[in-house]
């Protein structure tokens, strides 16, 4: 018997015309990790809330099919013993804190299943323990970082010791080095401990080798399920791009092999490369530790000078922050989670004022200078979308933006809607939007403005890769326009593809600042899986494309595999 059976189920939100689900049949082994890729809006966090048995009982609608959790229906086990048996753990981890410190809010679901004190504590000491937050269980959750804060939502799923635990994007706010922290305990968790994990992700990189079983989801839909290496070849043979970096480049080449890690990857790169190349006279340099330095004044478009700033509660967050980008860059800020990458972007985009130091945007001081007039010169995104969206329609959310401003419209809003792939949401509320989809409203809303300088903070969280590369497309081009576009991420895969210079944030301070290929070559955690896929053989591939081209240009590919992958 599975421990879940899912048998042609379809799923209606309320007042909703057109499916969430649609004839969903999935079985899930007891034990095993099962990992659901697919599209923004396909269906991936329908299909969790409905494991979780928030559907349709929280959500509402209509359902139709079955779904058993060890043979019985979940509408016949109750909310009180479905949530000790299922845990779920959402994208945005601010969502599901309630209490005010760490300790009160992984306690808060074992109060309310009334058990013993002395087994609370327990729990508590266990749980807090295994995740390492033992030393912050009276800190203000409000303060934690993302990173953190994902621990702690973690930790009050597994205090109620329950044996599914389905995660929704739970790394989508998390650094290269907490991501990996995290997935290396939910490893941990899967294969010692025994727990059923139910994973969905679009970090397919980090996670893709950890599952069991893979399932791709489209329009409500699971288009293929089953074994990993299987359902990948499958995916590979009809050109869907929810493949890790590694995988996609030897589904490119057409390779018999199809690895799934850098380490097999690099035995099979080794086949390509029998022999170690010899050094290349130029090799990638160091990163400098200096900003890049402007040719003329007037390409100036915003400039940090010695920049300081410390929160009321006596956190420094910036220290002696110098920092200038020039008209038409493509630059983008890494760094550790609380590395101060949000408080230098909110100090640029003046919504924040130096402690010390000054900053000047369009050669204008953000201390004396009115929001007002600086808005029409910066358009600022903040993590979360949805607290820039509030209007009843997608349109009337641009519109906004213009008459806020005082901008005629002029056939702007047409097509920055095309331009963002939104025409078909135009009169949609954007609060009925996946959480990509409300990311590109948002950003649409800026760009009608036309500012000079785009400061993003993380765009990608929550987007799939068809749209992270429809957001990219559209960002360099813009950028090819004139624009200055400036953004946090910590997707190393869209920076090495996007982005032309990376600035690495540690501590408040800069530590490094230069091309792309000087500063994630030569890291040692944030280079992207194709770096770390070439490391020691071949110097300066960042990105699949590269790699391709490296391999065409040396000679190395065989002409069978040359003629497969179209080189």
């Amino acid at each position: 018997m599975a421990l879940f059976e899912i048998e042609n189920l379809t799923y209606f939100y309320p007042e909703c015309d057109t499916p969430a689900l649609k004839n969903i049949n999935l079985h899930i082994e007891e034990g095993e990790l099962l990992l659901i890729a697919g599209g923004s809006g396909s269906g991936k966090s329908s299909l969790a809330r409905l494991l979780a048995g928030l559907i349709p009982d929280f959500y509402g609608g209509k359902l139709a099919g079955r779904v058993l959790f060890r043979g019985k229906k979940l509408s016949e086990l109750g909310p009180r013993l479905l949530n000790t048996q299922v845990g779920i753990v959402f994208q945005d981890p601010e969502q599901q804190l309630v209490m005010t410190t760490v300790e009160a809010e992984i306690a808060f679901g074992l109060e309310n299943l009334g058990l013993p004190q002395g087994e609370m504590f327990r729990r508590l000491a266990e749980v807090m323990g295994f995740l390492g937050l033992t030393s912050l269980k009276q800190e203000f959750t409000a303060n934690l970082s993302g990173g953190q804060k994902q621990k702690v939502a973690l930790a009050s799923v597994l205090a109620m010791n329950p044996r599914v635990l389905i995660l929704d994007e739970p790394t989508s706010q998390l650094d290269p080095l907490t991501a990996d922290e995290f997935f290396n305990l939910v490893e941990r968790l899967n294969k010692e401990m025994g727990y059923t994990v139910v994973l969905i992700e679009q970090r397919l990189e980090r996670c893709f080798h950890l599952a069991d079983r893979l399932a791709i989801m489209e329009g409500g839909k699971i288009l293929r399920s089953g074994p990993v290496r299987e359902v990948a070849r499958w995916e590979a043979e009809n050109s869907l791009p929810f493949l890790p970096p590694v995988a996609k480049f030897f589904a490119m080449l057409r390779a018999p092999a199809l690895p799934l890690t850098v380490k097999e990857g690099r035995k099979e790169l080794k086949k390509l490369y029998p022999s170690p190349p010899a050094p290349e006279k130029d090799q990638a340099r160091p990163a400098r530790l200096l900003p890049v330095p402007a040719t003329r004044q007037d390409k100036r478009v915003v400039e940090a000078k010695n920049l300081w700033f410390t929160y009321p509660n006596g956190k420094e967050a910036l220290k002696g922050v110098s920092l200038r980008v020039n008209r038409g860059e493509f630059a983008v800020i890494i760094g550790e989670n609380a590395a101060g990458k949000t408080t230098l972007l909110k100090q640029l985009a003046g919504l924040l004022k130096p402690g010390r130091g000054r900053v000047l945007v369009m050669g204008k001081d953000t201390r004396t200078t009115a929001l007002p007039e600086l808005a029409r010169r910066v358009g600022y995104l903040a993590q979360n979308p949805n607290t820039c969206l509030f209007q009843d329609t997608v349109e009337a959310e641009l519109r906004f933006t213009l008459d806020n401003l005082g901008l005629e419209d002029g056939g702007v809003i047409d097509d920055v809607l095309k331009r963002l792939g939104l025409l078909p949401y135009r009169q949609t509320n954007p609060r009925d939007l996946s959480s990509g989809e409300r990311q590109r409203v948002a950003l649409a809303a800026l760009l009608v403005a036309k500012p000079a300088l785009l400061i993003l903070d993380e765009p990608t969280r929550g987007v799939d890769c068809r749209l992270k590369k429809e957001l990219g497309s559209c960002l360099a081009g813009l950028v090819r326009e004139g624009l200055t576009v400036l953004m946090v991420t910590h997707d190393m895969e869209f920076a090495a593809e996007y982005a032309k210079r990376i600035i690495m944030l540690f501590d408040g301070r800069i530590v490094s600042d230069g091309s792309k290929h000087e500063v994630l070559g030569n890291s040692l955690f944030y280079s992207p899986q194709i770096a770390r896929l070439f490391g020691g053989t071949v110097d300066g591939v960042l990105t699949v494309e590269e790699g391709l081209e490296k391999i065409s240009a040396n000679g190395e590919l065989s002409p069978c595999l040359a003629t497969k992958a179209g080189l």
